[in-house]
């Protein structure tokens, strides 16, 4: 046989793979609807397909697929162990909530043929984002497997603030878009804006090291509580407001806004950022 072994596969080693397979897309296309369906059926969303303008949109695109990529490593469609196939699996759940957006909205009556393509496009791009998320964690999620059975890359400090990331973007986009995130703002005075911050940094901490909820993290007993608190919690929330400032630049929310209208809509959508941001260390 020289240097090589060679091992005949058998058919139904074949059929178990494809039928894995199939089983692996069809929880991506779940976890798509799943995540995306609030978007889905949210009036603003529709418009800005509509009107948003297409450098926002193809920048937003473009800073979903690292994301994914990220994800990937930590909880994606399948185990993996090289970076082309993280990429790889990035492409497949956007091509999947892609095509579950598309359905959906057609079902819906939102997307018609008499559209102009620009049009289709851009509602069905906005919406795969959303989606592809829930389709890249649907097997973290929604797998069959025994939590002790999913194989999971423990995250480095670095992966802690990627994860965190990841969660804020996904919950601030999920909010942005709506006229209440500007509301709210407008109706907070300067000191609820400063207690509301404070309050996001405190859920933040406590989701992750106070509550022991499942996922969390335990202080190192030679660490000190305020190391944990300002090289995580603080930086974290700093991240959190900046994917939120983003979040509502790319949506429009900031244009024609002074300052302090943009730093109050910044704090209030990093409300629910913070939460994301602490989410997400827990489900993964």
């Amino acid at each position: 046989m020289g240097p090589y072994m060679w091992r005949e596969i058998a058919p139904g080693e074949v059929l178990k793979a494809d039928a894995a397979f199939l089983r692996g897309l069809g929880r991506a296309f779940a976890g798509a609807l799943i995540f995306a369906l609030p978007m889905l059926m949210t009036m603003e969303m529709w418009w800005l397909g509509f009107y948003m303008e297409p450098l926002r949109l193809a920048l937003l695109l473009a800073l979903t697929v690292p994301m994914l990529v990220g994800l990937s490593r930590f909880g994606g469609m399948r185990p993996t162990a090289r970076l082309r196939d993280d990429v790889a699996d990035a492409l497949v759940v956007l091509l999947v909530a892609a095509l579950a957006a598309a359905v959906t909205l057609s079902i819906f009556g939102i997307l018609t043929l008499g559209m102009s393509a620009r049009e289709i496009i851009g509602k069905i791009v906005l919406q795969t984002v959303p989606g592809s998320f829930g389709a890249m964690l649907a097997r973290s999620q929604l797998g069959g497997e025994p939590e002790r059975e999913r194989q999971k890359a423990q995250p480095t400090y670095w992966g802690e603030l990627f994860l965190m990331a990841a969660g804020a973007l996904f919950l601030s986009f999920n909010m942005a878009p709506t006229e209440e995130m500007v509301l709210i703002a407008y109706k907070m005075s300067a000191w609820q804006s400063v207690v509301l911050a404070l309050v996001s940094l405190g859920l933040m901490h406590a989701f992750v090291y106070a509550l022991n909820f499942r996922g969390g993290s335990r202080r190192p007993a030679h660490v000190p509580a305020w190391s944990v608190f300002v090289r995580l919690t603080v930086v974290g929330y700093v991240i959190v407001l900046a994917v939120s400032l983003f979040s509502l630049w790319v949506f429009g929310r900031t244009d024609g806004d002074g300052l302090k209208e943009i730093i109050s809509a910044t704090i209030v959508l990093g409300f629910p950022g913070a939460i994301g941001a602490a989410s997400a260390r827990l489900l993964l």
